[in-house]
């Protein structure tokens, strides 16, 4: 099987593309490497991978010298006649769509960019499903969506048209149009509403990376509403694997949807929703005490309001996952984090 897999120089993109390749699958990656946060870890993801800095050219395949079945392609997902190119040549079989402007807090300032890169490069992934037909579109959703739902836990057949940030909105929006696309053309699509991920070559713009980042230097960390949060935080592996599974069962026809009372996961089209979450909430305090457990070292802590777009709780029903996959992420958090920051104080020699 032919899989491209987007946003792989990023966090879980990169982890999904090595599990493919340790199974043998062929895998096109594709990111375009921007500088939304530091672009030497999104480097050293791919060095790790067999793909050089220096032989990054945009627009042009590069062949790993590690891993055979491993080629990466820099592009902008905006620029819809070079992917329709791509597709065009390479014929997936199966896109995993994980490339995204991500970031609650930074589609307060920057909202432009979310409907550049969350909506017109979905719709252009879309447009190349549709004209040269793959097997399966699986894509990143999140769990933001819920927005401001408070039943918990969060359930897919939950109505989601309360979101709370612009990013939110923008994977709503993908859901959206990914049923259209599934209803008019019957490409298959499955969207996945990841919680809290976290774990090694994780992004330093979330909360484990800066508590981290922070306790080492002797700083306060930023603890927000008082540290009265939970939230369903899921460790890569079983993203990863939540990812796969879902990849490996192309989305079908709800045989039993009932248009009089839809369910709002699934449809008449081959599409469907899944949550992906540890389906455990932790308070962000005994989060944090994982961190210093993790760093042998105490955090100093700044307790702030709520922040604007974020939610006091989130909670992952994965039920239809289980069901249908027979997976259940699991990791505790200890495990998690003590993975996280072992990682950390490797990478960055600390």
């Amino acid at each position: 099987m032919k899989y491209l897999v987007t946003g792989t120089a990023g966090f879980i993109g990169f982890h999904v593309a090595r599990k493919l390749l340790g199974r043998g699958e062929e895998v096109v990656g594709l990111d375009i490497i921007n500088d939304y946060y530091d672009i030497n870890l999104k480097y050293a993801r791919l060095a790790s991978m067999g793909i050089a800095k220096e032989e990054i050219s945009k627009n042009q395949l590069v062949q790993s010298t590690q891993l055979p079945g491993y080629r990466f392609v820099q592009m902008e997902l905006a620029e819809k006649e070079s992917l329709l190119d791509l597709f065009k040549e390479e014929k997936f079989d199966v896109v995993i769509h994980l490339a995204a402007q991500a970031g609650v807090r930074y589609s307060l300032t920057h909202p432009e960019v979310y409907i550049q890169s969350n909506i017109v490069a979905f719709l252009n992934i879309l447009e190349c499903c549709r004209f040269h037909p793959v097997k399966h579109l699986v894509y990143a959703s999140s769990s933001s969506v819920y927005g401001a739902n408070e039943k918990l836990p969060f359930s897919t057949s939950d109505s989601v048209d309360h979101p709370i940030s612009l990013y939110a909105a923008s994977k709503k929006s993908n859901e959206l149009m990914a049923h259209t696309y599934s209803h008019l053309f019957g490409i298959p699509t499955t969207g996945l509403r990841f919680f809290t991920v976290y774990g090694p070559w994780g992004r330093p713009d979330m909360a484990l990376f800066l508590f981290t980042e922070a306790i080492l230097k002797g700083e306060p960390i930023k603890v927000f509403n008082y540290g009265k949060m939970k939230r369903d935080f899921t460790y890569i592996d079983d993203i990863v694997e939540g990812v796969i599974r879902v990849a490996d069962r192309p989305a079908s026809a709800n045989k039993d949807f009932d248009p009089q009372n839809p369910d709002p996961g699934s449809g008449r089209a081959p599409f469907k929703v899944y949550n992906i979450g540890n389906s455990s909430p932790v308070l962000l305090m005994d989060y944090i005490k994982a961190v210093e457990k993790g760093l042998g070292k105490e955090a100093k802590m700044e307790l702030l309001p709520l922040q604007p777009g974020d939610v006091p709780a989130s909670h992952a029903d994965v039920t239809d996952l289980v069901r249908d996959t027979g997976y259940k992420p699991a990791t505790h958090i200890e495990d998690g984090v003590g993975a996280f920051t072992k990682w950390y104080l490797d990478y960055y020699k600390k």
